[in-house]
């Protein structure tokens, strides 16, 4: 049954073939990568066997019975092990983004399978600590190139009013890849000495994975027409929407390209005023989105609930069931993203996430000393809210975080835009994995309601700011979002009443 797009201006016939089901699925094997690599690291951290061989002070002070509960882990190597490779990802989401234009989507993705699978290789092989770090520094550099080119992938292949569900598989690959890491950290705990090399080994699953589901995808219509391939454009547009008559999207993304060629310099274009608000809210989403708290907890959660008085195969199952929870709450944003927006997603979860980090903080604050251990019923309800808060993080800022970015640039700027917002997650992935150790150190219980005071200035930030866009076709969001926005509509372009546009 054909299904023509009743949001968007230009109706948009499709089928939903499986062949492109299985395109999206093969592409969202990037969030596997990510999300694997996200879980993995704070549970190796928390392995004796890994601690020894590259970490012994860390090792011997966990062992120090008076040692203080919230400083243990406190040491900037062992942070640089996990934050090192955003740093790389950062670095690298530039030259990810030129590799998007240049080679197109397909190719880039294909290239941050081969970094990851050789990345594995390297650390779990790693015979000391430098070998280990440049491991995750190549890591590093197949994020940013998978989380540069997945999403847009996406993104561009999607009809508008299914566009935030199919987006959000890569999310869901993300939280599939995170409760992957942690059921491997749980089995892999107890294997001595080289459980660590096991689980930080088996990264090339999912990178080898892709490798192989980057020679199954096509290429996307924009990507090829934008690039001078119209005739292999309209037939790859053809395979996505699964009919021959696709004469009028095919026009729209024509247009676009010829307005794309028309600039010169994306970066340089993007400082533009008109450029502002999909920058603006790009960059600003993803600050947001890290300073929730989730990468705080999701890579520590073993360390974490170690300090709550969990042992550490405890703390290890624990951090399993948050990955269950991870995945169930992302099928939540899937079903409901095309239904009920963006901004109502958003600003739910602000609500949720806000009474979690109050209640956890609350009960460490007055029960949680330097030494010895929670209360178990007490333990278990901080558990709870942390599930409870990795619950709305998975239906709303989660998904959203990759989902906005990749939807709401123009394409001329959009390569050049969601690099922006890839290097922004990653240094701010990377300054709170470096500094979260260190900030559970010195803040204790207030970093809870750190994260919390977070939480209330994103959610002033989304009643404001952040438009609805559900249903709009990328190409169309100029026109229909940011010129009818209160605030935005102030930096684009007018119309002189001539068809030509003032600045």
């Amino acid at each position: 049954m054909a299904e023509p797009s009743s949001s968007s201006s230009i109706k948009i016939k499709s089928r939903t073939s499986p062949y492109v089901v299985i395109c999206w699925i093969f592409a969202a094997m990037g969030g596997l990568m990510f999300g694997y690599d996200i879980g993995i690291s704070g549970g190796v951290s928390a392995m004796d066997d890994f601690l020894l061989k590259f970490f012994p002070n860390v090792y011997a002070r966990k062992l120090i019975a008076h040692e203080d509960n919230y400083c243990k882990y406190d040491d900037q190597m062992l942070q640089l092990f996990t934050s090192s490779l955003y740093l790389a990802a950062l670095v690298s989401s530039f030259g990810a983004s030129k590799a998007c234009s240049v080679l197109g989507r397909r190719p880039t993705i294909r290239l941050a399978s081969v970094f990851f699978v050789v990345a594995a290789l390297i650390s779990g092989l790693a015979p000391n600590k430098a070998v280990l770090i440049v491991g995750r520094i190549l890591f590093g550099v197949g994020v940013g190139f998978g989380n540069e080119s997945v999403p847009l992938f996406l993104s561009e292949v999607a009809l508008p009013h299914r566009r935030g569900a199919v987006n959000i598989m890569f999310q869901l690959f993300v939280t599939i890849g995170i409760l992957i890491a942690n059921l491997v950290n749980f089995a892999v705990a107890n294997i001595h000495p080289y459980g660590w090399r096991i689980a930080l080994g088996l990264a090339g699953v999912p990178g080898l994975a892709l490798f192989i589901g980057s020679f199954v995808i096509m290429e996307t219509p924009s990507s090829l027409i934008e690039r001078g391939h119209e005739a292999e454009g309209k037939q790859s547009l053809q395979k996505v929407r699964g009919v021959d008559d696709v004469e009028h999207e095919l026009e729209q993304i024509k247009h676009a390209s010829e307005q794309a060629k028309k600039v010169k310099h994306p970066f340089k274009k993007l400082m533009k005023r008109q450029s502002i608000p999909p920058l603006t809210i790009s960059i600003c989403v993803q600050i947001f989105q890290q300073f929730t708290g989730i990468n705080a907890i999701m890579f520590y959660a073993p360390v974490l609930f170690q300090t709550m008085g969990f042992k550490n195969d405890g703390a290890l199952l624990s951090a399993v069931i948050t990955g269950v929870v991870n995945v169930v709450s992302t099928f939540v944003s899937i079903v409901a993203v095309d239904r009920l927006g963006r901004r109502k997603l958003l600003l739910q979860a602000c609500v949720q996430m806000l009474i979690c980090l109050v209640g956890s903080g609350v009960i460490l604050e007055l029960h949680l000393k330097s030494v010895g251990t929670l209360d178990n019923k007490l333990a278990t309800i901080v558990v709870v809210l942390v599930c409870l808060f990795v619950m709305s993080f998975a239906w709303s800022w989660g998904p959203m975080g990759w989902l906005i970015p990749s939807e709401v640039f123009p394409m001329e700027t959009r390569t050049a835009g969601f690099a922006f917002a890839v290097s922004t997650n990653m240094l701010l992935t990377f300054l709170i994995a470096q500094a979260f150790l260190s900030m559970m150190c010195h803040m204790r219980a207030g970093i809870f309601f750190f994260f919390a005071a977070w939480v209330v200035v994103m959610g002033v930030f989304v009643w404001f700011l952040i438009p609805e866009t559900k249903g709009v076709a990328i190409d169309e969001m100029e026109e229909r979002v940011w010129k009818v926005h209160p605030v935005w509509k102030r930096f684009m372009p007018r119309d002189d009443g001539k068809g030509a546009e003032l600045t």
